[in-house]
């Protein structure tokens, strides 16, 4: 489960986004001044911050720098348009993202699903192997018992991101925002999703049944 702190001290943002990141599986930790968000960040160490730029106590900025003394966590920066200068600077000291207010909910949901793809794909091997399957995730490569499998490069990403999922369930949703992006995926058919299932899996021969229907929810990988 990831961990997300929160250091924001308007009292209706932060209800806000405590209850949308709950929903969403996240562990939150909150603090209502600079102060105290440096120190959770230092105990509880967490997965990801979003930080807002005006703070009491100790500000967006000097938080942003305490923590990039002591850590790459991602940062997300929350501010007003008319601090653009003070943006500028968070961004320039290592916050990876920033969003103004008000925001969407969904919008900032996005953007911290996309950072922690960027993390995983960080951390993620060059290659893998399950049953049969070869897949180099550098080359967009895939091989069944040595023979290339001609993929398309979305049918390469869906592979890959259920394969990233390491046998979570996947939502149609969730597929489609994560191959087609956050605003293609509000536009196009959960149908599409189905397609490309019964496509990889006509490519996938002997392993294809790795490829798994959850009725009613979505799709996982199961690599063991």
């Amino acid at each position: 489960m990831k961990k997300i702190l929160i250091v924001e001290d308007e009292k209706e943002i932060v209800k806000l986004l405590k209850y949308n990141l709950e929903k969403e599986g996240y562990l939150l930790v909150i603090a209502t001044d600079g102060e105290a968000g440096f120190l959770a960040f230092k105990k509880s160490k967490p997965d990801l911050v979003i930080l807002d730029l005006m703070l009491p106590k100790m500000d967006g900025i000097e938080v942003c720098k305490a923590v990039r003394r002591e850590s790459q966590v991602p940062i997300i920066m929350l501010t007003a348009k008319k601090e653009e200068t003070d943006r500028v600077l968070g961004l320039e000291l290592g916050a990876d993202d920033y969003i103004t207010k008000p925001f969407s909910v969904r919008e900032l949901m996005a953007r911290i699903k996309s950072l922690f793809r960027r993390m995983t794909s960080l951390d993620a091997p060059a290659s893998l192997k399950v049953g049969k399957l070869e897949i180099d995730l550098e080359k967009y490569e895939v091989h069944l018992n040595g023979k290339p499998v001609e993929l398309s490069s979305k049918e390469f990403t869906f592979l890959k991101i259920l394969l990233e999922a390491k046998g979570k369930v996947l939502s149609r949703d969730q597929l489609l925002e994560q191959v087609w992006g956050y605003d293609k995926g509000l536009e196009i058919d959960t149908r599409t999703v189905d397609q490309h299932v019964a496509r990889l899996r006509a490519k996938l021969g002997t392993e294809s049944e790795r490829l798994m229907t959850v009725k009613n929810i979505g799709y996982k990988f199961k690599a063991g």
